[in-house]
Parts: structure tokens; C-alpha cells; sequence
């Protein structure tokens, strides 16, 4: 069975780790750029650790903290935008990309919440 968040997350870290590549390849930038590998491939780790959560609220626990990461990203997205290490299409692609993911999650965490208590 197809796993739309699976899918998004992970090919939202392989643009995470591309745009990384490239900023630290043509503007030796490592501190903003590492922040943003992180926050940017955390959400596709944590949704795979969330397919075998010892309960429902360590599902919940795990979708949750990759909401904040992702939120997180954001941030980070923004600051190399401002610093003019990523340009305004790649941003807009990034931060759309980022927003699809977040919109899945909220309404993930919402749904489980809800079923948690069924």
C-alpha cells in the first residue's frame, strides 16, 4: 500500500540533501546549511520510526516531533533564503514541498488523536 507521507517525506530529504550539496559546494556555508540537513531529514526518519511506535501515543509522540522539525526547516529555509545561499525559486520550491508535508502530519496527529480516544 502506498504511504503518501513516506513518500513526501523522503523525497523532500533528497531535495533537503541536494540543496545542502550545493550550498556547501559553491558557498562553503556549514552552519545554517547543517541545521537545515538536519531539521529537513528528520520528518522522513521519524515517520519511518512512527510505522513501529510501541503504542499509539508513541505514534503520535514521533508525528509530532516531526511536525516541529519540519516547522523547524522552515526557519532554516528562510535564513539561507535571506542570505542569499538558495534563490527565490528554490525556496518557494522547498518551502511548498515543506508546507505539503506539514498540512499531511497536522492532519495525521489529528486523526490519531482522535482515534486514541475511541
Amino acid at each position: 500500500m502506498k504511504n503518501v507521507l513516506k513518500d513526501k517525506t523522503f523525497e523532500f530529504a533528497r531535495m533537503v540533501v541536494h540543496a545542502y550539496k550545493n550550498i556547501i559546494s559553491r558557498h562553503n556555508e556549514f552552519v545554517l546549511s547543517r541545521q537545515f540537513l538536519k531539521s529537513g531529514t528528520a520528518p522522513g526518519a521519524l515517520v519511518r520510526e512512527a510505522e513501529y511506535a510501541q503504542s499509539k501515543l508513541d505514534f503520535i509522540s514521533k508525528l509530532s516531533i516531526a511536525l516541529k522539525e519540519a516547522n523547524e526547516c522552515e526557519y532554516w529555509v528562510e535564513l539561507l533564503k535571506d542570505g542569499a545561499y538558495i534563490d527565490d525559486n528554490e525556496s518557494k520550491m522547498l518551502v511548498s514541498a515543506n508546507r505539503d508535508i506539514i498540512y499531511i502530519l497536522i492532519a495525521s496527529i489529528k486523526t490519531a488523536k482522535v482515534n486514541n480516544q475511541k
